[in-house]
């Protein structure tokens, strides 16, 4: 049977590098093509909610939290740049009359993509640490994530000044000074949001099949047992969530560089659950199945929004329910037992 899940799981893998480096960016035009960016940008969060979900049994309801945080930095970089010299408009209009403080960093790009990686760090780690220590689990630390996630939400509404508010960050259209909206700028950023997932997704595959992995494993089911081994669990989770935390970064500042805006709702409580879902479609335990997950679920959303205006909530939210009483390991859950079925 493990022979099997192997083959699986290998051949998944290749499956999703042959659909996003061959047969996605040949059959999809230019709009869809960036659609696709798009949803790839939530797939980061949903193999860190693999990682920590599936393998570890952290579930996080503020992913989005970390995904605003990878996605504000960007965005304050490319909006100083495409509004230089004069401030971003949004300040203007709120009457701030210099560039605050904590946005003047961003004006230096490689200082941008290391808040992207490290600012989760500081964030996530000690925060995770100390819950962990004190053996906050479960449904507890699901409902401590949602409460960050509303609270930043309205942080960020209410310095209007300083975040764009409700509206966010938008309108920039260049990176370093190059075009970053054009159709073939698109197609460069989508390959290599691509390469940067691939790398991720091998990543993720090694990492679970180490000493490291097992321990996440016998951590999700038997915690006290591993503690009594003379193992950190506080350590190992908090680690694990880290290892999320920054990936959401990271899918926030490339989705900021596909879609061209952040805004409040997508770090939200509902933009969070989001997150999970796409985990839990593809399957929580397959990394690759989060891939599939994150482009399955943004397709049927783009689908149904459009043939559907008024209705498609309830058909995403009938695929939702469905999955989670059928399908409780998801769609590569589904594919392993009708393999081992057959064998």
């Amino acid at each position: 049977m493990k022979n099997i899940e192997r083959n699986v799981e290998r051949t998944a893998h290749l499956g999703v590098a042959a659909l996003l480096l061959l047969v996605l960016p040949l059959t999809l035009g230019s709009f869809w093509l960036g659609e696709v960016g798009k949803y790839l940008a939530f797939a980061f969060v949903a193999v860190g909610v693999v990682l920590a979900w599936g393998y570890c049994g952290i579930l996080s309801l503020g992913q989005g939290i970390f995904f605003g945080i990878g996605g504000y930095a960007m965005a304050m970089f490319l909006k100083i740049e495409a509004s230089a010299p004069n401030l971003p408009d949004f300040m203007v209009w709120s009457s701030v009359d210099r560039l605050p403080g904590w946005w003047q960093p961003f004006t230096n790009f490689p200082f941008t993509v290391a808040a992207i990686l490290l600012v989760p760090i500081i964030v996530a780690f000690p925060f995770a640490y100390a819950i962990f220590k004190k053996r906050v689990s479960g449904v507890y630390f699901a409902i401590v994530t949602i409460a960050l996630a509303l609270a930043l939400t309205v942080m960020i509404i209410g310095q209007q000044g300083e975040t764009g508010g409700a509206n966010g960050i938008t309108d920039f259209n260049t990176l370093l000074g190059l075009d970053i909206i054009g159709d073939a700028s698109k197609r460069v950023i989508y390959f290599i949001e691509v390469g940067f997932l691939l790398v991720v997704m091998t990543a993720a595959a090694w990492l679970l099949h180490t000493r490291f992995g097992k321990i996440l494993i016998a951590v999700r089911d038997r915690e006290d047992r591993v503690r009594f081994s003379g193992y950190d669990t506080a350590m190992i989770k908090a680690f694990v969530f880290t290892v999320a935390a920054v990936l959401s970064s990271v899918g926030g500042a490339l989705f900021t560089l596909q879609v061209g805006l952040i805004t409040p709702s997508l770090i939200g409580v509902v933009a969070s659950v989001e997150m999970v879902i796409y985990a839990a479609v593809g399957g929580r335990l397959s990394v690759p199945g989060a891939i599939i997950g994150a482009l399955l679920v943004g397709f049927m959303k783009s689908f149904l929004s459009e043939q559907f205006p008024e209705s498609w909530l309830f058909f995403l939210g009938g695929m939702f329910i469905f999955v989670v009483a059928f399908l409780p390991n998801g769609l590569a859950g589904a594919m392993q037992r009708l393999l081992r079925l057959r064998a």
